[in-house]
């Protein structure tokens, strides 16, 4: 992960983004630490407000930010996504669960909108998909593979 890079990068203290994130500084000290994965939500958060890709802050890009970023996610597009993502690569929620070691109801869930995707699936979804986290949460328009993002 990047947190702590673009922490610095900004010139700011660890208490200064856990303020901005509004969680404590221990808490923030250890999604930055790598203790703890910081939760999507938080994770947007931080992304808007240095204005990095999710992809980025994960380490899952070189690139800081992609031409056409959108700020937070669209709940609507990212649903239809995760699952146009797996019947385009012929994975039943089913098949899904098994490679991604859950089952088939959290899927499902994230599918239909119920929850929203916990960081570390979406990570785990990404790289088996190859395909970036943000065109994954709508944040972009143009579907890139990880592949090309890292080098």
């Amino acid at each position: 992960m990047n947190l702590k890079y673009i922490r610095q990068r900004n010139d700011l203290c660890q208490f200064e983004v856990a303020k901005i994130l509004g969680v404590a500084k221990s808490t923030y000290c250890d999604w930055e630490g790598g203790k703890n994965t910081i939760p999507l939500k938080r994770l947007i958060d931080f992304c808007d407000y240095f204005n990095v890709s999710i992809d980025y802050a994960l380490g899952l890009s070189n690139g800081k930010y992609y031409d056409n970023m959108k700020s937070g996610i669209n709940r609507n597009i990212h649903t239809k996504r995760l699952k146009d993502i797996r019947r385009d690569n012929n994975y039943t929620q089913s098949e899904l669960a098994k490679v991604l070691k859950t089952d088939n109801g959290v899927i499902s869930r994230y599918e239909n909108g119920i929850n929203l995707i916990q960081t570390a699936f979406l990570i785990n979804y990404a790289k088996l998909f190859n395909i970036s986290c943000d065109y994954i949460l709508g944040r972009i328009d143009t579907e890139i593979p990880i592949k090309e993002l890292i080098g």
